[in-house]
């Protein structure tokens, strides 16, 4: 099975595939959450969905409560701050567990690639990305670190493209 045949949810609690939902586009998925240090990255993924959208590119949201409880809102809630404070128009999927036990399927298929610097294995923290190609293949992970905007994502994305 494909990474954009696995089963997910959309934050509005509706059975999808990453096929389904995005079509044929090159993704950024992403795990994130609204009581980080790293929340303002959002404008960042908004600018790339809006800068790449119109080329076949989609960011996808993961909502995930794992890292310090930095994710605790309903799903309306989640929506709601996403939507109001940074305008976001990408797909959201449900809150998601990116690690342990309870690891959703296709965290268990997105782990399995290494960074550039060779590390794999556990999400870090939130705001890891994954590209992932038009026909399913990760080509890349940028760990939370990485802007939204910086030269080694765009590259990439430009890459898929």
């Amino acid at each position: 099975m494909s990474l954009r045949d696995i089963p997910v949810r959309t934050l509005a609690d509706v059975p999808t595939t990453l096929a389904e939902l995005t079509g044929d586009k090159a993704l950024l998925i992403v795990n994130v959450a609204s009581r980080c240090g790293l929340t303002p990255q959002y404008s960042g993924l908004v600018k790339l969905q809006q800068e790449y959208g119109p080329r076949g590119f989609t960011v996808v949201g993961v909502p995930c409560n794992q890292f310090m409880g930095q994710e605790p809102g309903s799903a309306e809630e989640i929506q709601e701050f996403c939507s109001a404070t940074y305008g976001v128009d990408f797909p959201l999927l449900e809150k998601t567990d990116v690690n342990g036990d309870t690891r959703h399927p296709l965290y268990t298929e997105l782990t399995k690639t290494a960074d550039a610097e060779g590390a794999g294995g556990d999400i870090q923290w939130n705001f890891e990305k994954f590209l992932v190609t038009r026909d399913g293949a990760v080509a890349g992970r940028f760990r939370p670190g990485t802007e939204p905007g910086s030269p080694e994502l765009t590259s990439a994305i430009e890459d898929v493209l």
